[in-house]
């Protein structure tokens, strides 16, 4: 290995090329995503907010570098600091899918917030780094996320995504194992 072709050390907790900012969600893959809700919860990891991303709710979908048309059933849930994620594929092309026929259900994925950097920045400098982007589109033609190919150097997927000013989460389809009381912080 030659570690002269590696960033330096400036800092106790930085390098000289960071840029990945703050870890903000966590994301389990799953052929069953309501068992996985109900085991989190046990944990004590919930309510969660249950959705359905597909055609008609995220546009621009991409697999591989190419247009694409996915499904995916995607639970939210918050824990402190952290997003909770569960994606269960539906139907359609995925890395998702491509996981579980790999390894089964598990950890699939940490996202990262690229200290809030403009969103072309962000593609950008990950490609840049040598990771291609493997899966993206954007939830409600506004939240825009991509994945990028970082498993065999790293062991896991690493993904970006961003918020728009002013966004607020959709309702949910449904509520596990119930919704927040009324005047609950969401």
């Amino acid at each position: 290995m030659d570690l002269s072709k590696l960033p330096s050390v400036v800092g106790g907790e930085t390098l000289s090329n960071s840029f990945l900012g703050n870890a903000v969600e966590l994301c389990i893959v799953t052929d069953d995503h309501v068992k996985t809700m109900e085991g989190l919860c046990r944990l004590g990891i919930g309510p969660w907010a249950v959705y359905t991303f597909s055609p008609e709710t995220v546009s621009d979908q991409t697999y591989k570098g190419e247009p694409c048309e996915f499904a995916l059933k995607v639970c939210f849930a918050q824990s402190g600091n952290m997003i909770w994620e569960l994606m269960q594929p539906l139907w359609g092309p995925s890395i998702f899918q491509d996981f579980l026929d790999k390894h089964g259900t598990g950890f699939h994925h940490v996202a990262y917030d690229c200290n809030d950097e403009p969103w072309e920045t962000r593609i950008s400098e990950l490609e840049k780094r040598g990771f291609k982007m493997v899966q993206s589109g954007k939830w409600q033609g506004q939240n825009a996320f991509a994945f990028f190919d970082t498993e065999d150097a790293t062991g896991t997927t690493f993904e970006t995504y961003h918020f728009p000013e002013g966004w607020d989460y959709p309702e949910p389809e449904s509520w596990f194992p119930a919704p927040p009381p009324t005047g609950a912080d969401l």
